[in-house]
């Protein structure tokens, strides 16, 4: 019988870290890998796998929002990287008993999502398959002097976060039981819901930022494997730790009528699919981003100690050690 490890028996941390030893070093690690085409500018490129029954069903996902997941997955890498999208390609493997009016609605969420950003597909593949799978290459651009990648962060560094977190999961919830969440709004419900079906991508953040600095040193990640994961890939790859204020975690509205806190705490930092991002920047910076950027929110602070803690100023809660294993991970 052969010793070698089943995939499912790696992990998928362990499986990418293998694979990383076939790549240029320089260029994986990150949410997209930067290729230099001019002396000022790199040319960003990302894909993204979804599969049936994995990413999505029917029951709580069309096929245009399908599309529109699956796009925002991309221009999330891309905006992690501090690239505006030039362009995306989409394979798909279908099986051929699939409804020709799915993929047309599948090809509507994509170029809904993609329409905000003057960005179109420009190619693609298709092939036979027994499960339905869409795999998105998205093409982004940005100034060598306006990069964001992981391992930029620096002890002292602010770290924010664009917007709220546990959406998606509050969505999700909502559609696979939508006896629950009683106490809501309307209003607090549809965002719920939206955030998981039509989740946004922050390519705005982008544009604030390259208004504001002509240049940065800005650490970064979206938030697709949820808060925790986003701050411990950039601690690791930065080699520091980081303080996290319990307090400051940014919720959606309404969902602690719901849920306690610490399932809404619970769903912001391990849920994922929020689509947000993770910046971590000089107090200058960062005091001059919240100013402009309303929705970003200040959640900690880098630290040399190679750990992070996620700590209550009130002291009601113990401080928390944050890994990624209790995060999704494939295998």
């Amino acid at each position: 019988m052969s010793s070698e490890p089943q995939v499912r028996e790696l992990g998928e941390q362990a499986l990418l870290k293998r694979l990383y030893a076939f790549c240029p070093p320089e260029l994986v690690g990150d949410d997209a890998a930067l290729l230099r085409v001019a002396e000022d500018h790199f040319l960003v490129v990302t894909t993204d796998l979804l599969v049936d029954r994995v990413h999505f069903s029917d029951r709580t996902t069309s096929a245009a929002d399908v599309g529109w997941r699956a796009t925002t997955a991309n221009l999330s890498d891309l905006a992690a990287m501090g690239a505006m999208p030039l362009g995306i390609t989409v394979g798909l493997g279908l099986p051929g008993e699939l409804s020709v009016a799915w993929v047309e609605q599948l090809y509507q969420g994509i170029v809904a999502c993609l329409q905000p950003f003057k960005a179109a597909i420009v190619g693609g593949d298709v092939c036979r398959s027994s499960v339905t799978t869409v795999s998105i290459t998205a093409l982004g651009q940005v100034p060598t002097n306006r990069t964001i990648t992981r391992d930029q962060a620096k002890p002292g560094d602010v770290i924010l976060a664009t917007g709220v977190h546990g959406a998606s999961r509050a969505g999700l919830e909502l559609l696979l039981h939508p006896e629950q969440g009683q106490s809501l709004e309307p209003l607090e419900r549809s965002r719920l819901i939206q955030a998981h079906q039509r989740p946004y991508p922050r390519l705005d953040v982008i544009k604030t930022l390259a208004c504001l600095y002509p240049a940065f040193r800005i650490a970064g990640m979206d938030t697709s494997d949820g808060l925790a994961d986003a701050v411990l890939q950039i601690c690791q790859s930065s080699q520091v730790g980081a303080q996290l204020q319990r307090r400051q975690i940014p919720l959606p509205p309404g969902i602690t009528d719901w849920i306690t806190e610490t399932q809404a705490i619970d769903w912001a930092l391990y849920g994922g699919e929020d689509f947000e991002l993770v910046l971590c920047l000089p107090m200058p910076l960062a005091e001059t981003f919240v100013q402009q950027f309303k929705e970003a929110v200040v959640i900690g602070e880098i630290v040399e100690e190679p750990i992070v803690v996620l700590q209550d100023c009130l002291g009601q809660y113990p401080d928390e050690i944050l890994s990624l294993d209790k995060g999704f991970q494939h295998f």
